[in-house]
C-alpha cells in the first residue's frame, strides 16, 4: 500500500525520485526501494511523506489512491481540511507503530543482517534506520526458507549454556508478541537491557511483562516491562565454532565454567 501510494503521489506532484528523496531527506535509492516494495520506510519518513502529500498518515498506509478515480479531488479536499497528519497509534502491546527496516540483495531477496557484539549498543539507535543496516555484515541461509524476516545477533556471556559466548543466534522477527509461547528462546531488544538471549515467558495479558529465563541455573530469571521492549526475534538457528560438550548436565557445565573463571582469576593474581 505504501509503495503504490508513494509512486502515485510522486507522479501526481510531477517529482522525480531524486527530487522527492531530497524533500524527504533520504537517499534516492531508498525511494526506489520503497516504491518497489523492497524496503519499508521508518516512522519519521512516513510522517514526512504524509505531510508532503498533504494527507493523513492513516490514509497513506491504508488507502490505495491509485485505484481511486477521483484521487486528485480527494487530495484537494484533504488539503483544504487543514487537518494535521494523524499521529501513529499503538499497534502492538505497550509500543508504537513499528515499521521494520531491512535490506535486500541484487536478486531482491531479504538479507540476514549480523549484529556483532561490538555493534550491539549502536543497534539500539539504528535498528529502524536502513542506512545503518546497510553498514552491517550480511549473509543468507537458504534452509530457513522465504517466509519471515531474519536477523543474526552475536551473544555474550554464559547465561544460555551450552550455547557459548560468541555464538551467533539467527532469529525470525516476531510482530505479534501475544503469540509467543512460554519457554520460547528469543533475542529480546530493549531500551534498558540492550540485546539479550533468553527464554521468554509471556506475561503480556496479565501484567504487561515478559519473564526472561536463562538456561544456566546460576542466573536468576527477571521480568521486563513491555514498554521497554523494542524488538523480539524468535531463535531459529545458531552458528558457533564451539561444539557443546557431550553428556554433561547444565549444572555440571555451569560448574566447569565457574571453575575455569576462578582458575583464570588465580593465574592473573600470580
Amino acid at each position: 500500500m505504501i509503495n503504490t501510494n508513494l509512486k502515485f503521489w510522486r507522479r501526481e506532484l510531477g517529482l522525480t525520485q531524486a527530487q522527492i528523496a531530497e524533500k524527504l531527506g533520504i537517499k534516492r535509492s531508498l525511494v526506489g526501494a520503497y516504491e518497489e516494495g523492497r524496503a519499508e520506510p521508518k516512522l519519521v519518513t512516513l510522517v514526512n511523506m504524509a505531510r508532503l502529500f498533504g494527507i493523513s498518515l492513516d490514509a497513506l498506509v491504508t488507502t490505495d489512491f491509485s485505484k481511486k478515480k477521483n484521487a486528485k479531488a480527494a487530495l484537494l479536499q484533504l488539503q483544504t481540511q487543514n487537518t494535521p497528519p494523524t499521529e501513529p497509534t499503538p499497534t502492538r502491546p505497550g509500543g508504537n507503530l513499528r515499521v521494520l527496516a531491512l535490506t535486500v540483495d541484487k536478486e531482491q531477496n531479504e538479507n540476514i543482517e549480523l549484529v556483532p557484539q561490538k555493534a550491539a549498543a549502536g543497534y539500539l539507535n539504528g535498528y529502524a534506520d536502513p542506512e545503518y543496516l546497510e553498514e552491517l555484515p550480511k549473509f543468507r541461509l537458504p534452509m530457513l526458507g522465504s517466509t519471515g524476516t531474519y536477523r543474526a545477533f552475536e551473544i555474550a556471556g554464559d547465561s544460555m549454556l551450552p550455547i557459548a559466548s560468541g555464538t551467533v543466534i539467527v532469529g525470525r522477527y516476531v510482530d505479534d508478541w501475544m503469540s509467543i509461547k512460554d519457554g520460547t528462546p528469543c533475542i529480546v531488544v530493549s531500551s534498558k537491557e540492550g540485546i539479550v538471549f533468553k527464554r521468554v515467558f509471556n506475561r503480556l495479558k496479565d501484567a504487561a511483562m515478559l519473564a526472561l529465563h536463562s538456561d544456566n541455573p546460576v542466573y536468576s530469571p527477571y521480568e521486563i516491562d513491555v514498554e521497554d521492549v523494542v524488538e523480539i526475534w524468535e531463535a531459529k538457528a545458531y552458528i558457533s565454532s564451539t561444539f557443546p560438550i557431550a553428556d554433561l548436565s547444565l549444572n555440571r557445565l555451569a560448574s566447569i565454567v565457574l571453575d575455569l573463571q576462578q582458575q583464570v582469576s588465580t593465574m592473573k593474581k600470580v
